[in-house]
């Protein structure tokens, strides 16, 4: 298993496929990718886990993390996620945040993120802001 930076390319193929299956490929790109730090970890070659790291300042938001169904609650997603974290603090970041889908507050809890009061629906799914001083 190993982590290391891909393209954006390489990471809106697996967020379609976990994320948001049946809608179209540009769904799941956002206007900004091209500013964005995007990681993969891969099993035996094969990419299997990704995130997306947006930094501004001291502030950085992950977004479009996805994991495949088959490898999920397996520890790649929580290990792509304690080695972004690790990178956004080299990075000098103080705050970091993501927007949590509610089914999943508890993976993102383990990594001492806390709810804030802001929630919002999109696509059908009900999200909660999540953040965590570093």
């Amino acid at each position: 298993m190993h982590i290391t930076k891909i393209e954006k390319e390489k990471v809106w193929k697996l967020r379609h496929k976990v994320m948001w299956p049946d809608r179209d490929l540009d769904y799941v790109k956002l206007e900004d990718d091209h500013l964005g730090i995007h990681f993969g970890l891969f099993k035996e070659n094969m990419l299997i886990s990704v995130i997306s790291l947006f930094i501004n300042n001291e502030v950085c938001q992950f977004r479009k993390f996805a994991t495949l169904q088959t490898e999920q609650g397996k520890g790649y997603g929580s290990t792509l996620l304690d080695y972004v974290m690790n990178e956004a603090m080299d990075c000098g970041v103080k705050r970091i945040w993501c927007n949590a889908r509610k089914n999943k507050l508890g993976f993102y809890k383990k990594f001492g993120l806390q709810d804030t009061n802001y929630s919002f629906n999109k696509g059908g799914k009900a999200y909660v802001i999540m953040e965590k001083n570093l």
